[in-house]
């Protein structure tokens, strides 16, 4: 994940090409020793020191910047941590309002049940387990600790840790346009920490940076404050958008790379405290600050790399007849490559894994490694390559002529579970479906209100002629899925969104629980003395599985001990978008047999992830188009 943040606008220098051979080297590159910043050798004698230092108990942290991974973090670390106080400040007032209402500007499962019990406090509460009076549960009242602020010089004053969690695009002019990192706002949030923070202050980064930044912020905090002694850690977020609550409550690792001095060390110890109220010791890692900058984007790289690489092979099943789902189970089967990110689809969005490939290709070609850079820039035009191939497959199959017919898109985010746009295939299918003259483009998103989509279309695919947004062109944002298909010649799924999938699932995995996690079984597992808020989690599970209730809503509180939330002023835009959504993402899954039956023949649907099964959906009536798998009016399909 990205943070995404309004701290400071873009800037403009001279312009250079990604491509030149010429690149300047970027400054970010380190060249001071990660031990001590200064210009030493390898064999820096700062490096074997262990005098003992340590840093007070953090009471305080402040997160600069409220988007996508400020939000979340800093909620989480208020949670699992009730006697730390933490404030998140931005300079958008318009986020920092939906922070503090019930109209959080990030959409995630079980975001908001987090951030109601740290930043509103809970009700003292009994819980009764069975019929048994013994077996019952008593949960006290629990304080506020988690505030939102557009106050950065008060919070940021008062810390003892100040994360940064600003946005950092590519970018888009000027030297490394297209390929560099625009720290911009970085340097902005990091200049008014500097004039804020009070000395010893740990100054951590959470943004993805290029390696070397933290050298950068070092400059910057001793041209405005020096002498006064700061240190400086790399703690990158390893989100995934759409499960970043179950990522934050059970990491698979937590990264905090520091400088190896005794300052520096005891720094990366203090932080990590923070992080072992609820996370194991054994997944904390610490490393040197280049490591740690580094590490971050190579992972992002490293995941769209797999991604790329099963998409080659999606190629490859469509022209043999092969299964690409069959080929990605045999070889996730093999332990030293697991299933993960070995399903093939429309390729990847959003904010991270192409800004980090390109960091990486700069850093590259800076450092004159022209390989490396084309290495990872091929991951890059494969992904483009697997969208248009998809694109041109729904203009073949509707013979090459799409004038006159209405053309439905089921989903527009970049991937289920989040209100994120930013880099979505779907921006790019829409573009290319544009020139295509279609009658209409009608697109449904559970994530987004149409008022939202409506937004978002005028800002990435309006041309400079006209809004492709009717009346005036073709494209329309609907509420719900049966209105989009309505009448409609194909429908594209961009999104695998849990609603599309068919057969329907079962059920939805908990925002709250690992796959394998039995706790929620057990109710003895509850009567001890002191409960901590995961144990608390586990026992709104057990409370969820025992309603004979099998309708939940975002707001639910099995448990009883959250307060009622502030009511909106009237004619509240967002009150209005949630009402217009909430009965289709609340529902039950898509009716398919309904969709088919108001289309127009021959009723394709084209499945850009793969979330439906052809067979079914040919028995309703559909022609079936996935990646890397025989449609069903194909002559190799179902024949072996």
């Amino acid at each position: 994940m990205s943070s995404s943040d309004g701290v400071l606008s873009d800037y403009s220098t001279p312009q250079t090409s990604i491509g030149s051979s010429r690149s300047p080297t970027p400054d970010l590159i380190p060249d001071k020793c990660p031990n001590c910043f200064d210009d030493c050798d390898i064999n820096c004698s700062k490096s074997g020191q262990r005098e003992r230092v340590v840093f007070p108990a953090v009471g305080n942290i402040c997160c600069v910047g409220a988007g996508y991974v400020g939000g979340p973090t800093a909620a989480v670390i208020a949670f699992q941590n009730p006697g730390i106080q933490v404030s998140v400040v931005d300079l958008d007032e318009a986020r920092i309002r939906k922070w503090n209402s019930r109209h959080l500007p990030v959409h995630e499962p079980g975001l908001i049940d987090i951030v109601r019990v740290a930043r509103d406090g809970t009700k003292a509460t009994e819980i009764t387990l069975s019929n048994d009076d013994n077996e019952k549960v008593v949960l006290p009242s629990r304080e506020p600790n988690l505030f939102f602020s557009t106050n950065v010089s008060e919070c940021v004053a008062a810390a003892d840790v100040v994360l940064v969690s600003v946005n950092t695009p590519t970018k888009s002019s000027g030297i490394g346009a297209g390929a560099a990192t625009n720290l911009a706002a970085l340097e902005s949030a990091v200049t008014s920490v500097a004039q804020a923070a009070k000395p010893g202050t740990v100054v951590v980064e959470k943004s993805t940076v290029p390696c070397g930044t933290a050298r950068t912020i070092r400059e910057i905090l001793t041209l405005h404050r020096p002498g006064v002694p700061f240190e400086i850690l790399s703690n990158p977020e390893f989100l995934a958008e759409g499960t970043a609550i179950k990522d934050l409550l059970y990491p698979d690792r937590i990264l905090i790379g520091s400088s190896q001095t005794p300052t520096g060390l005891a720094a990366a110890a203090a932080l990590k405290k923070v992080y072992a109220t609820w996370v194991k010791p054994s997944k904390i890692v610490t490393v040197n600050l280049w490591s740690s900058e580094l590490a971050k984007l190579v992972a992002n790289a490293m995941l769209a790399q797999r991604i790329s690489s099963i998409n080659t092979i999606s190629a490859i099943c469509d022209q043999t007849g092969a299964d690409i789902d069959e080929v990605s189970k045999a070889i996730g089967l093999d332990q030293r490559l697991g299933s993960k990110f070995l399903k093939a689809g429309l390729g990847f969005g959003g904010s991270c894994f192409k800004k980090d490939i390109l960091s990486l290709v700069y850093l590259a070609r800076s450092l004159h490694l022209p390989e490396v850079g084309d290495y990872w820039m091929s991951v890059l035009s494969i992904n483009e390559f697997q969208r248009d191939r998809f694109v041109n497959k729904v203009v073949s199959k509707l013979n090459g002529a799409l004038v006159g017919k209405k053309i439905a898109i089921l989903g527009y985010t970049f991937k289920q579970d989040t209100n994120d746009t930013r880099e979505s295939p779907a921006i790019e299918v829409i573009k290319t479906l544009l020139a295509e003259r279609p009658a209409e483009i009608a697109i449904f998103d559970p994530g987004c209100s149409p008022t939202e989509v409506r937004q978002e279309i005028n800002r990435h695919v309006c041309s400079s002629n006209a809004t492709p947004l009717k009346p005036q062109g073709p494209v329309e944002a609907y509420s719900n899925s049966y209105d989009a298909c309505f009448d409609s010649s194909a429908v594209l799924i961009l999104t695998p969104w849990d609603q599309f999938r068919y057969p329907a699932l079962a059920q939805k995995d908990s925002a709250f629980r690992k796959s394998d996690d039995q706790s929620v079984e057990n109710p003895q597992a509850f009567l001890k003395p002191v409960l901590s808020e995961m144990d608390i989690i586990t026992l709104s599970e057990y409370q969820r599985a025992k309603s004979t209730s099998h309708v939940m809503t975002a707001n639910s509180d099995p448990l009883s001990r959250l307060f009622n939330q502030v009511e909106c002023p009237p004619g509240c835009i967002h009150c209005q978008n949630a009402h217009q959504a909430d009965g289709v993402k609340m529902s039950e899954s898509v009716d398919w047999a309904r969709i088919a039956y108001n289309m127009k023949e021959p009723k394709w649907v084209f499945d850009g992830r793969n979330i439906v099964d052809a067979k079914g959906m040919e028995a309703l009536g559909f022609r079936v188009e996935s990646m890397g798998k025989a449609g069903t009016r194909s002559p190799r399909a179902f024949d072996v």
